[in-house]
């Protein structure tokens, strides 16, 4: 049997086939489709099989390949953190490329699908191996292939000006980041192994390495906004609502559910496993910044009526709830609460696998609402759950697993995560005391407006009357047809995993748990096993426990018991007409749509946006008060974009017309400029 390390270098390697059937069968479009990402799902299968194998093993596996620069051979290694998030990614990879089949195979024939198969395998082996690396050399150039193809899923449909300002967008603040973190490798290296060689890039010679603080704090700042960058921290986060979009679905669904992820790795793989000694600080600026994106990501989402933008935002939003449980971890380890420290950041690495699972979920129905709509705007949907019923139900699993409600998998992480701050007393610093409750009440908040979002989403999608008359070119709700059996099974499957995740923790946070004593030294089942499969008791039985299999049990019992008591006596039922206000027939402009769901939080939150809003009447010559025709428009803009990001933008344009006024064309002009080069070069030498 070969072992984990292997087999993950054998998944890694498997992504060169589809590849080669592009070459090789590229003339035959549904052939190629079915093979390319039959072998991809294959591939990410083997991945799942390699994380479980090195989660479940006591001890990491390393591996040397004599690749890359002269002396400086890639660095590999494989233990139960990596192992965890090769898990992660292998299992949404699988998922996806089930889902690819059909949703590439109903994409129009005049889009570039062999450019999407070659980006697209590329894309995943990269997350493989940036999970795999064991020095700065291989992780930079495996997280740059990962920028690198991402950028060109994202310009798919390059005809469009949307996809091609998204994806300029996403390479700078990917480029911004990756050079924050490789600054962040070079002072661990120069600490590690001195500055005047390079014997210090492996990730091995820098956990042997003492960090001065300075240099310490150095490293993990720019490695933490590096790596937030590419997570969609807040600011840093424009990126991330332009290019979700753009994307197709599958891709969508791999870079919100998985690529982020990546970023989470690199953070946790350098705080807690190199560097490893840190002040408390550390931990409160990560989980300020994480609830900054929680609370304001879920807004951002609420004020949206694109559904792909709104989703994207949610990233925004789930990102800031890891980050919560990763600050938290950070803050008890360096008050010496080993026991605290592993339940945050068991939270937070839980709640990573759930929200790649039904963002993943989100993202596919989306894809399936969108090829049988062909459309974004929700304003112009409704009635969706009549036309496509195997999509309603499986995007409602979705939008209450986001919701943190039970039985599925977001209620379980961040009930975790309530658990870390209720621990807060314990803490000895009494200022901390009183501000972390009060992240707990941010996080309360975020939580209602999630569930707030979600319903919003699929009612005015899947419920009520059909929207979509004002489309020219779906001008009827017959058209709208179910997706298929592939797309199903890979959104099925994403579902069924939520309840999984939802009703059966204790075993997943007991099989993940080696990761809090790989990198904390204690293990949480310690005070958490007592009931073992059945029950999860975080600290201790008498404090708080939770039994998903027994909230099912009981969720199932009230839906049978009522039921039954509406349908055991004929008649108990009647359809009768809805009132209609004492209007004849209720049409589909009588309803709610997204952009009026939302009004009382622009209302109450409007402040933290920038809003225009502008109603027009032109009214009749009889009397005012009854118009004959209206007209509304709304603008929600991110204000750090006015903020942070336009001045920007402003200064480098302004700056580069200012250095054209050098270009005369002349070329008399060109050599004076070389001779007072050369004249100020020998004046400096």
């Amino acid at each position: 049997m070969m072992s984990p390390i292997k087999l993950s270098l054998l998944s890694a390697a498997a992504f060169i086939i589809p590849i080669l059937f592009v070459v090789l069968i590229g003339g035959y479009r549904r052939l190629l489709i079915r093979m390319a990402f039959s072998v991809s799902a294959l591939a990410s299968l083997i991945s799942v099989g390699a994380g479980i194998l090195a989660v479940s093993s006591s001890a990491a596996e390393q591996l040397i390949l004599p690749l890359g620069l002269p002396s400086l051979p890639f660095h590999l290694r494989l233990d139960q953190l990596s192992g965890f998030f090769l898990f992660v990614v292998g299992l949404l990879s699988f998922f996806v490329s089930i889902y690819s089949v059909g949703y590439v195979t109903g994409l129009a024939a005049g889009k570039p699908v062999k450019r999407l198969i070659v980006f697209y395998n590329i894309f995943i082996a990269a997350m493989f191996m940036v999970c795999l690396a064991d020095d700065a050399l291989i992780f930079m150039v495996a997280w740059e292939v990962m920028a690198a193809a991402s950028y060109f899923l994202v310009m798919f449909e390059d005809g469009r000006s949307e996809n091609r300002r998204a994806a300029y967008l996403y390479m700078v603040m990917a480029h911004i980041g990756a050079i924050l973190i490789l600054l962040s490798f070079g002072v661990m290296a120069g600490i590690a192994g001195g500055f005047e060689n390079f014997t210090g890039y492996t990730f091995d010679a820098m956990r042997e390495a003492e960090f001065p603080l300075k240099w310490a704090t150095a490293a993990f700042l720019l490695s933490f906004f590096g790596f937030a960058a590419k997570a969609g921290v807040i600011p840093f986060h424009v990126w991330l609502p332009e290019a979700h979009p753009v994307a197709p679905s599958n891709v969508s669904a791999l870079m919100s559910g998985v690529m982020l992820k990546t970023a989470i790795y690199g953070i946790v793989r350098v705080t807690f496993d190199i560097i490893n000694v840190f002040p408390w600080w550390w931990g409160m600026m990560v989980l300020v910044l994480g609830l900054v994106s929680a609370v304001m990501g879920v807004l951002y989402a609420l004020m949206q009526h694109d559904l792909k933008k709104l989703l994207a935002y949610h990233s925004v939003e789930n990102i800031g709830i890891i980050l919560i449980g990763i600050g938290l971890s950070m803050i008890f380890t360096s008050f010496n609460l080993p026991a605290m420290a592993a339940l945050a950041l068991i939270a937070g690495l839980y709640h990573t696998m759930n929200h790649a699972m039904f963002k993943g979920l989100l993202f596919m129905g989306a894809g399936a609402v969108l090829n049988a709509t062909h459309e974004r705007n929700m304003d112009e949907m409704g009635g969706l759950i009549h036309h496509m019923p195997w999509t309603s139900v499986l995007f409602l699993v979705g939008c209450i697993s986001i919701s943190a409600l039970p039985p599925f998998n977001g209620f379980v992480s961040e009930w975790l995560t309530f658990q870390a701050f209720l621990l807060s007393p314990s803490l000895p610093n009494p200022l901390m005391k009183l501000l972390i409750p009060l992240g707990a009440a941010l996080l309360a908040l975020t939580g209602a407006l999630a569930a707030a979002c979600f319903v919003k989403v699929f009612g005015v999608v899947f419920l009520g009357n059909w929207r979509g008359l004002s489309r020219p070119l779906l001008t009827k709700v017959t058209e709208v047809t179910e997706a298929g059996w592939s797309m199903r099974i890979g959104m099925m499957l994403a579902a069924f995993t939520c309840l999984c995740l939802g009703i059966l923790p204790a075993i997943i946070i007991k099989w993940m748990d080696v990761i809090s004593e790989e990198l904390l030294q204690t293990r949480l089942i310690t005070t958490s096993g007592v009931y073992d499969w059945m029950w999860l008791t975080p600290v201790d039985p008498e404090r708080a426990s939770y039994s998903g299999p027994l909230v099912l049990i009981g969720i199932a019992a009230v839906c049978a018991i009522t039921y039954l008591l509406l349908h055991v006596k004929p008649g108990k039922i009647s359809r009768v007409p809805v009132w209609d206000c004492g209007f004849k027939k209720l049409t589909s402009k009588m309803q709610y749509n997204a952009v009026s769901f939302s009004m009382p939080f622009r209302r109450i939150f409007g402040f933290l946006f920038d809003i225009k809003e502008q109603i027009s009447l032109l009214p009749q010559r009889r009397h005012p008060a009854f118009p004959v025709k209206s007209s509304y428009y709304l603008r929600v803009r991110d204000r750090f974009w006015g903020w942070i990001y336009k001045p920007v933008i402003d200064a480098v344009v302004l700056l580069s017309r200012k250095a054209g006024m050098i270009q005369h064309g002349r070329i008399h002009v060109y050599l004076i400029y070389s001779f007072v080069t050369i004249i100020v070069l020998l004046a400096l030498l």
